[in-house]
């Protein structure tokens, strides 16, 4: 229902905020589209080594990093050429991208209250498959000081979420579905 409901909102977004690109039919004709296979999110990060330890924390794990000499080995946060400019962190099939001081913004706004969204950095969410997996990150993030501008609740969108705060400022909406 929800997403039906979504559907019909973007469609008529689609609408009205037709881009000039995009030939009149666009909407009711759209041309064949290319399936798109994955979706990597850049954060902007002060530091890829402190990243990569808050991510470790909800068991995300290192995927590589890089800096102006190339690869560095193991994914390790510098080597002789510096510190990393640029790095991943995995988890399953998902990826996140880290840039040190590019790609974006670093969030500098906190809500003004619990559960708002008036911030600025970069939103994303991870899709949990029970409501205990969102209550268990959440007793993770609690435990290791971490900040949490929202607590574990059952929202009436049909999802249980908690809203989570990245060093660098960009929250993550960590949710499983309800239904």
């Amino acid at each position: 229902m929800f997403s039906i409901l979504l559907t019909d909102v973007l469609y008529s977004s689609v609408q009205s905020h037709r881009p000039r690109c995009l030939p009149q039919n666009a909407a009711t004709n759209p041309p064949h589209a290319m399936p798109v296979e994955k979706v990597t999110p850049v954060l902007n990060v002060n530091d890829i080594g402190q990243s990569f330890a808050w991510f470790e924390l909800f068991g995300w794990e290192r995927s590589f990093s890089w800096n102006q000499a190339g690869m560095i080995a193991h994914a390790a946060v510098a080597n002789e050429h510096g510190e990393a400019d640029f790095g991943g962190v995995f988890q399953g099939e998902v990826t996140v991208f880290l840039c040190r001081g590019a790609q974006g913004s670093q969030g500098t706004k906190m809500p003004s209250r619990p559960g708002a969204d008036d911030t600025d950095g970069v939103w994303m969410t991870w899709w949990m498959s029970t409501k205990e997996e969102v209550d268990a990150l959440h007793e993770i993030a609690v435990e290791n000081d971490c900040i949490v501008t929202w607590p574990p609740t059952d929202e009436p969108w049909g999802v249980r979420e908690f809203h989570l705060r990245h060093p660098d400022g960009h929250m993550i909406r960590v949710s499983c579905g309800l239904g």
